[in-house]
């Protein structure tokens, strides 16, 4: 019952037309947070309630993924650095190989838009990793 209102709370009607809200997040389909993994490793990007574009491309709702190895999330607005701590998806690529020395490390996805400007915390997400 509870689901069916939450549904009903998220319907907005406009000119007839009904559109569900989707909530807009990220998540890592592999590797899991706390998995102990081999150099190299997959690494899988997901996004709920946007779309994956290239770089370049300032479609509302659209940007494409980042890695942080070791750092924070980026503030919304800012634009991701280049560096060699902040890997840049700008094809729109959803997944890389990730070659990393031994160790623990914290992977923080972020999606930022076609400039590579950060939609925030709210579009990151954390994990952490041992590298055998």
């Amino acid at each position: 019952m509870r689901a069916m209102w939450m549904q009903m709370l998220l319907a907005v009607t406009i000119s007839g037309t009904t559109l569900v809200a989707a909530a807009q997040s990220v998540s890592f389909v592999e590797p899991t947070d706390g998995a102990t993994v081999s150099s190299p490793f997959k690494v899988k990007f997901a996004v709920n309630g946007m779309e994956v574009k290239p770089a370049g491309d300032m479609t509302v709702n659209t940007g494409h993924h980042h890695l942080v190895i070791n750092g924070e999330p980026i503030k919304a607005g800012e634009s991701v650095p280049f560096d060699a701590t902040h890997l840049h998806f700008g094809k729109g690529q959803t997944e890389t190989e990730l070659t990393l020395p031994p160790g623990q490390y914290r992977l923080t996805m972020q999606f930022a838009n076609g400039a590579h400007q950060s939609y925030g915390e709210a579009l990151s997400k954390t994990i952490k990793v041992t590298v055998k």
